[in-house]
């Protein structure tokens, strides 16, 4: 069993950066780690993963190129660095981990979740 905490969120401008940790219990480098994101009325999507190792990393095309997926497995934390933020960008991010053999993108796929932490962004 994995534990997982969120935290970083916050209420930001457009335009601002945060960086979401998301700390675990257990030995993180037996996962591949997932960010996901949830607005009210929405279902949750997909934002980054990371494989175990930190070699493979996958973003949704709405993040590409503004948020990074990092993992330091000695201090068993994943994290999102989010860039130039964006008013779309506000929700719930939820970290989640995966116990599968290759680095996925459905939440149905992730075995552990976070509580989630609210990020928002004005406009």
């Amino acid at each position: 069993q994995v534990q997982l905490v969120e935290s970083g969120g916050g209420l930001v401008q457009a335009g601002d950066s945060l960086r979401l940790s998301c700390a675990t219990s257990g030995r993180i480098r037996m996962y591949h780690m997932g960010w996901f994101r949830q607005a009210p009325g929405t279902e949750r999507a997909f934002v980054a993963a990371i494989s175990w190792s930190g070699a493979a990393t996958l973003y949704a095309d709405s993040v590409k190129g503004r948020f990074t997926i990092s993992r330091d497995n000695a201090k068993n934390t994943a994290y999102l660095q989010m860039n130039s933020l964006k008013p779309e960008d506000t929700g719930v991010y939820f970290c989640a981990a995966d116990a599968g053999i290759t680095v996925r993108l459905s939440p149905n796929e992730f075995d552990y979740w976070g509580q989630g932490t609210q990020v928002t962004v004005s406009s």
